[in-house]
């Protein structure tokens, strides 16, 4: 490789690397469009289901690099919310998620597995009742880019994202959560996330 030739690829590196940090953006979720719902077998009668309804996350992405995406989001266990108050005292109470000791449930990412032209697997860090597993989020990305809305309301304006996601906790005990087993709990969530810049 000439002195010349040497010099050109480093500057097309260079440039390359300018690309694809401009392409990466830094998105938030927007509360009033993320569910994080979850549902568990009530003693293999019916399914029951509640929701968190306060969700905090954030999410770097560079569609062009999907692997180097990162994902954190903090959930308030007191905006657990099923409809049935009596229900809600008692999951939010010390015989399950103890939310006046243990107020945030959190997710750290810790890796991206592409999995599709639209999917991947989002393995991290997920702690509930002060204990961290290891989930994987089974993960769809629904929307990239201007919102559709964007042209007829301000709110909507700029670059958007949105996903779907879902994890099998097979066994809640392992968070410390509950003294006896109601089957796998299934964890389904929907957001739409603006960009910040």
């Amino acid at each position: 490789m000439t002195h010349f030739q040497m010099i050109f690829s480093v500057a097309a590196l260079a440039t390359a690397c300018l690309v694809g940090a401009a392409d990466a953006k830094t998105y938030k979720t927007d509360q009033g469009h993320t569910e994080v719902r979850f549902s568990w077998s009530h003693a293999g009668v019916s399914v029951q289901a509640a929701e968190f309804t306060v969700a905090d996350g954030t999410l770097d992405l560079d569609p062009e690099m999907p692997e180097a995406a990162s994902l954190n989001v903090t959930i308030a266990a007191n905006s657990l919310a099923s409809g049935f108050g009596p229900l809600d005292d008692h999951l939010k109470s010390a015989d399950f998620l103890e939310v006046e000791t243990f107020p945030e449930i959190t997710f750290v990412s810790t890796s991206v597995e592409k999995t599709g032209e639209n999917t991947a697997n989002v393995t991290g860090d997920l702690t509930i009742h002060g204990t961290t597993q290891s989930v994987t989020l089974e993960t769809t990305l629904t929307h990239i880019g201007e919102h559709p809305l964007g042209g007829a309301i301000d709110y909507y304006k700029g670059d958007w994202a949105a996903f779907t996601a879902t994890t099998v906790l097979e066994d809640h005990m392992a968070f410390g959560v509950g003294g006896f087993s109601t089957g796998p709990i299934t964890i389904n969530i929907v957001t739409e996330l603006k960009a910040t810049d």
